[in-house]
């Protein structure tokens, strides 16, 4: 039987020294679009540029710390134990001692989710702004973020699908000859067929859904798919093998609780007040 073997390496080239990835690329493309997004509604909801801009770098904070701790804590707590260094600085401990510049190996995307709530929190008590518009807005554009993301792990070979014989499994060289779920592939479709939704809900459908609507929906929606891509996706880190569940899914299931607990919330309080 044929499969699609991919053919991307994770390197686009060097130039003046610098190499260039392309789950770079894919990284800043996705938050360049999830922040136009989230601009685009700033206007017309009359923010300014400065919350705008501060706005951002709460995020980017947030979204950073929430997801490296979260990798660390829940992935491969003993080895940052021993290696506390590497947990928020981009270096690699060698033998012999010293320190080489390495980059970040592994940051979680439901850490990343609780740290941009987290960030928006503080971010709405010091600027006093109203949290559930706004969380609105960024649950909108965080799918479309998310989906460049698991593009961006597709190209790295990584987060691979588990072995199937489907015709349009893919043998990821890089990683072995195993025909695979393309797992960073259905992600990446769900999310943009995720923001899609959101977004034409958002522009039809607003003046019907209370406030903070989106933010459940969200979380709701990518914790129940996380939790059911799982089951065809390899497993993480070693320990995983003896779990009835993994860590993704077992880390999946809070979003869900939570996202239907916060909807059953929000249509209670608006039923209230009509």
């Amino acid at each position: 039987m044929l499969f699609i073997t991919w053919p991307i390496t994770p390197e686009i080239g060097e130039l003046f020294g610098i190499t260039f990835r392309w789950y770079g690329i894919l990284f800043a493309l996705g938050l360049f679009f999830g922040g136009w997004v989230v601009y685009n509604f700033f206007k017309k909801n009359g923010y300014t540029q400065n919350q705008y801009e501060s706005l951002l770098i709460y995020l980017f904070l947030g979204i950073f710390l929430g997801a490296r701790l979260a990798h660390c804590i829940f992935y491969e707590p003993n080895y940052y134990l021993a290696h506390p260094l590497e947990l928020l600085l981009p270096i690699t401990e060698l033998p012999d001692g010293s320190f080489e510049f390495s980059g970040y190996h592994g940051l979680a995307s439901h850490g990343g989710g609780v740290g941009l709530m987290i960030a928006l929190w503080i971010y709405c008590r010091k600027y006093k702004v109203n949290f559930w518009p706004l969380s609105d807005f960024l649950s909108i554009a965080t799918p479309l973020a998310g989906g460049f993301i698991r593009l961006g792990n597709l190209a790295n070979s990584e987060i691979v699908g588990a072995q199937t014989d489907v015709p349009w499994a893919f043998v990821f060289p890089l990683y072995d000859q195993c025909p695979r779920h393309p797992a960073q592939l259905y992600e990446a479709l769900f999310y943009f067929a995720l923001f899609g939704v959101m977004f034409l809900l958002h522009k039809f459908s607003k003046r019907h859904l209370p406030d903070g609507f989106f933010l459940a929906f969200v979380l709701l929606a990518i914790g129940a798919f996380r939790f059911c891509i799982e089951f065809v996706k390899e497993i993480q880190v070693s320990f995983e093998q003896s779990m009835t569940l993994n860590m993704g899914q077992w880390l999946s299931i809070p979003f869900v609780v939570v996202g239907i607990g916060l909807l059953f919330y929000l249509f209670r309080r608006q039923h209230k007040n009509s």
